[in-house]
């Protein structure tokens, strides 16, 4: 091959060459974001609680990862107290939050981001396995947007007496700015007065006093 017909074929192919990188179109701003957000929604998750879970200190004693998304509500729905196949609460002694369809009310809550890594320790607190409390993915809404999110129920739930600790719920609710209405309407819920000792209160607590010495760290630098 003479050098002359080597360089016309090597100009051919780059002309080639360009020709397809101008065809193929290059990734947009707006798709590199939906991929970024694709990743996003598979290494996190939405979480709606409406029971002692709304209170931050709570779902972060075995989950970390947990950030506050925004409060939202579960329409058709309400808020009950009851214990799975009549077993009573040994950690709360008494009976736990649960959620039961019922028209035309409405149960308030908080929806937290949190990783998929806390997933199974989610699942193990809602005591998943032995089947007390199952998952489900179900949509609650905000003042401008309807959300996906994973919360649980209880299976075989019978009603039960609520514990003096649903005051952790009142204190969640309180924390994450609840319509007030439905504040009063916690703080109006009577309970069985128990005053025994309580191991998840007594870790509850020192998680508290944590969060407000880091609360009051930096006023005192200032």
């Amino acid at each position: 091959m003479s050098l002359f017909h080597f360089l016309t074929l090597s100009l051919l192919l780059l002309f080639l060459i360009l020709i397809l990188v101008l065809l193929v179109p290059l990734p947009s701003e707006d798709s590199m974001m939906d991929n970024s957000t694709d990743h996003q929604n598979r290494s996190t998750f939405l979480y709606f609680a409406y029971g002692s879970n709304l209170l931050k200190e709570r779902l972060q004693l075995k989950n970390p990862s947990a950030t506050i998304y925004c409060v939202a509500k579960l329409k058709d729905y309400k808020l009950v107290f009851g214990n799975h196949k009549g077993l009573a609460s040994q950690r709360w002694h008494g009976g736990v939050a649960t959620i039961e369809h019922c028209p035309g009310d409405d149960v308030w809550g908080v929806v937290w981001r949190m990783n998929m890594s806390d997933l199974e320790s989610l699942d193990r607190q809602e005591n998943v396995k032995m089947g007390t409390y199952s998952p489900v993915e179900m949509n609650v809404s905000t003042s401008n947007q309807d959300l996906s999110c994973r919360m649980y129920i209880m299976n075989n739930a019978s009603r039960n007496e609520v514990p003096s600790v649903s005051q952790v719920i009142v204190m969640g609710a309180e924390q994450n700015g609840l319509p007030k209405d439905y504040q009063d309407k916690l703080r109006s819920i009577e309970t069985n007065k128990y005053e025994g000792p309580l191991p998840v209160m007594e870790e509850l607590e020192k998680a508290l006093k944590k969060s407000k010495e880091r609360t009051e760290s930096p006023e005192k630098l200032k």
